[in-house]
C-alpha cells in the first residue's frame, strides 16, 4: 500500500492522527530504493501511523500543513541526493534536471533541503513534536564539515536545523528504538546510531577538535576528520562529541548491522513500485525508469574509495540479502503489469560484493591498518563470486524473465582476483548479463592518483580489458567497456590527465567520454584533501584545482577527440 499523502486517505485508512510525518526531497516512490519508503514501512510494519508530504512548497503552508501535526515526531530527509549535489554541479552551474521530481525540471527541491524543511515545520508549528532528521544529507555533514558551495566550514546540521534528533547512517533500527522511546516517554539520549545536541560532554565520549578549532585550523581539521572516520564501525567505534560554543555535538557509536533476516524483512514489504497517485500526476518521474524492475541484493561497500560516502553512509560490511529473498522479489515484479521482461538491474553499491564478507571484520570490526581492497584484495576477505553466478542462473530461470541486466557497478579487481571463480562470473555477465556494453569506474589510470583515490592500479585495468575482450571474441559478440573517470581529484597534475587520455586512447582504445569533474561532497577523504590541500596521512603538500575554468579546459582535454 501507499502511505497516506493527504487528509482523504487518512479517513480512507480510518485513521483521525498519524504518528510520525515523513518530509522528503524527493517525490514520494513507494520502493525499496526510496529511503523515504522504507523508513515508513518499517514504522507502519511496528504499528505506527505514517504520513509522507513530498516536496512540499516551502515558501507557505500549504503542504506541511496537509496533514496536521504527528502525534510522535516529525521526519525530515532531503531525499535520496544531497541537496546541494543535486541543485548544482561541480561547476556550481544549477541543473535544471532532477530525476526525483515528476516531470523532470529542477524546481522543487530547495537548497540545503533538510534546513529549510525542518524551519519550515518550526514556522507553522510552534512548540511542536520532536524533528528527526535523517537521510544522506543529514547523516554526511552530522560533525562540522567542509561545504564546497559555501567555500567553509559549516556547522553540524543539527545546529542549523534546529533539529532535536540527527540519525545517521541506515537508520531502520535507530528510529524504531526513537519511536518507541517517544510512545512510552522516554529518553533517547542513549540509542546508537544518532546524534544530539547537549549542554554537557558525555562521559567516557572521544573529543573531536571543537568546531572552531577545526574552521580555523586546517590540521586540527584533518585530526578531527580522522577521529570521525575511524568511528564508523558498529564493533568497535567510540562515542564522539565537539564542542559548539557552550553546547555539545554528541554522536553515538553506530547502530548495528542488520542480520540477514531484518534486511530480508524490509526488502519483503508489500511495495508498489510506483510514484503515489497524487505526485504522478504532475508528470513522469526519471528515476522510475531505472529502479521499477530493479533488484537490491545487498547493502555496504568494503571498497573504501576516497571520493565516495557509502562506506560511512552504509557501512563497510556487506549485508546481503537471502537468495530467497530476491527470488520472491524478482517473481513480485514478473506479475506486475507493466514488466516487460527484463530486470533492469541485480545489485548494490558494487554488484559483485554480493554474499562476500570477512569474518574478522563482523567479529572484530574494520582493520586500522589494512583495507579490504586495496591496493589488492585482502586473502581474509571471502572473495567468492560463485553465490553470484547461482543466484543470477536462478533469476534468468523465471519465467517471464527475459533478460537480467547487471547495471550497477562491479570491482573489476575483485573478478581478477578471485582465481576459482572470476573468470566463470564474467563469461556469465558477457553472455547473458550485459545490454551491449559493461559500464565499469576506473576513476583514472595514473597509479600516483589512483593511491590518493584508493583505486586498484592501472594494471586491473588493462588486465580485465584483456580477459574481457577475449571472452566476447570467443562468445562471437560485439560488446565493449564503457568507462567512469574522474578529472580533477586532488593531487591530479595537468600532466595526468594528459597520461589519462594517452592511456585511454592507447591502452583502452577509445576516446575518453564518461568523465566528470570531481565534486567535494561531505565526509569523504578527497575532499578533506580539496579543502586542506594536503595528503592527510602524510602531511605532504598536494596540488588542487580550485579554478573553475580550469576544471572545465582538464575535463575538455580528456574528452576532446582532437586534443591531446
Amino acid at each position: 500500500m501507499f502511505l497516506p499523502t493527504t487528509k482523504e486517505e487518512l479517513s480512507k485508512l480510518g485513521w483521525k492522527k498519524l504518528d510520525v510525518i515523513i518530509v522528503s526531497g524527493d517525490t514520494y516512490i513507494d520502493s525499496s530504493y526510496s529511503g523515504t519508503a522504507v523508513i515508513g514501512k518499517v514504522l507502519l510494519d511496528a504499528g505506527y501511523k505514517v504520513g509522507i508530504i513530498a516536496q512540499p512548497d516551502f515558501k507557505s503552508d500549504k503542504d506541511i500543513k496537509r496533514l496536521g501535526e504527528p502525534e510522535l515526531f516529525w521526519g525530515v530527509t532531503s531525499g535520496c541526493v544531497d541537496s546541494m549535489v543535486a541543485n548544482f554541479t561541480a561547476s556550481k552551474k544549477r541543473r535544471r534536471q532532477d530525476d526525483f521530481t515528476p516531470g523532470g525540471v529542477n524546481n522543487k527541491r530547495p537548497d540545503r533541503a533538510v534546513i529549510v524543511y525542518s524551519n519550515l515545520i518550526r514556522q507553522y508549528f510552534k512548540n511542536t513534536k520532536p524533528i528527526v532528521i535523517g537521510g544522506i544529507e543529514a547523516s554526511l555533514r552530522r560533525i562540522a564539515h567542509y561545504d564546497y558551495w559555501n567555500d567553509r566550514i559549516r556547522k553540524s546540521i543539527l545546529f542549523d536545523a534546529k533539529a532535536d534528533i540527527l540519525v545517521y547512517g541506515m537508520g531502520e533500527k535507530a528510529i524504531l528504538e526513537i519511536a518507541a522511546r517517544l510512545h512510552a516517554n522516554q529518553p533517547t539520549e542513549d540509542i546508537r546510531g544518532i546524534c544530539y545536541i547537549s549542554k554537557l560532554p558525555k562521559e567516557g565520549y572521544t573529543h573531536l577538535p571543537s568546531f572552531n578549532q577545526a574552521a580555523d585550523d586546517k590540521k586540527k581539521f584533518i585530526e578531527m576528520f580522522h577521529l570521525f572516520y575511524r568511528n564508523n564501525d558498529p564493533v568497535t567505534a567510540k562515542g564522539l562529541c565537539q564542542q559548539y560554543g557552550d553546547r555539545y555535538l554528541i554522536q553515538n557509536p553506530p547502530a548495528r548491522n542488520l542480520s540477514q533476516d531484518e534486511i530480508d524483512k524490509i526488502y519483503n514489504f508489500d511495495y508498489e513500485r510506483d510514484v503515489h497517485p497524487y505526485y504522478k500526476k504532475d508528470g513522469d518521474v526519471r528515476a522510475m525508469d531505472t529502479i521499477r524492475f530493479s533488484i537490491t541484493t545487498h547493502r555496504g561497500c568494503y571498497g573504501e574509495c576516497n571520493f565516495c560516502a557509502i562506506s560511512v553512509h552504509q557501512g563497510t560490511a556487506i549485508t546481503s540479502r537471502s537468495e530467497q529473498s530476491i527470488i520472491r522479489e524478482a517473481n513480485e515484479i514478473v506479475h506486475d503489469p507493466g514488466f516487460k521482461g527484463y530486470i533492469q538491474d541485480v545489485g548494490g553499491p558494487t554488484a559483485n560484493m554480493y554474499s562476500t564478507n570477512c569474518d574478522k571484520l563482523l567479529i572484530h570490526g574494520k582493520c586500522v591498518k589494512k583495507d579490504c581492497v586495496f591496493p589488492t584484495t585482502c586473502k581474509n576477505l571471502d572473495n567468492n563470486h560463485r553465490p553470484q553466478i547461482e543466484l543470477l542462473r536462478k533469476l534468468r530461470k523465471i519465467d517471464g524473465v527475459k533478460k537480467v541486466f547487471v547495471a550497477s557497478g562491479i570491482r573489476y579487481d575483485m573478478i581478477i582476483d578471485d582465481k576459482e571463480f572470476g573468470d566463470e562470473y564474467l563469461h556469465e555477465l558477457i553472455e547473458h548479463h550485459v545490454s551491449g556494453q559493461l559500464k565499469i569506474a576506473p576513476e583514472h589510470t595514473e597509479d600516483s592518483v589512483l593511491g590518493l583515490m584508493r583505486k586498484p592500479g592501472a594494471r586491473y585495468l588493462t588486465e580485465f580489458k584483456k580477459r574481457f575482450d577475449r571472452i566476447n571474441a570467443k562468445q562471437k559478440k560485439n560488446q565493449f567497456l564503457t568507462y567512469y573517470l574522474i578529472a580533477v581529484h586532488p593531487g591530479c597534475s595537468l600532466e595526468d590527465e594528459v597520461k589519462m587520455k594517452q592511456f585511454v586512447s592507447k591502452e583502452l582504445q577509445t576516446n575518453p567520454e564518461q568523465v566528470q569533474i570531481f565534486t567535494p561532497t561531505p565526509s569523504t577523504y578527497s575532499t578533506l584533501m580539496y579543502y586542506t590541500e594536503m595528503n592527510p596521512w602524510t602531511g605532504e603538500k598536494l596540488f588542487v584545482e580550485k579554478n573553475l575554468g580550469e576544471k572545465n579546459k582538464r575535463k575538455e582535454i580528456i574528452t576532446d577527440p582532437n586534443k591531446m
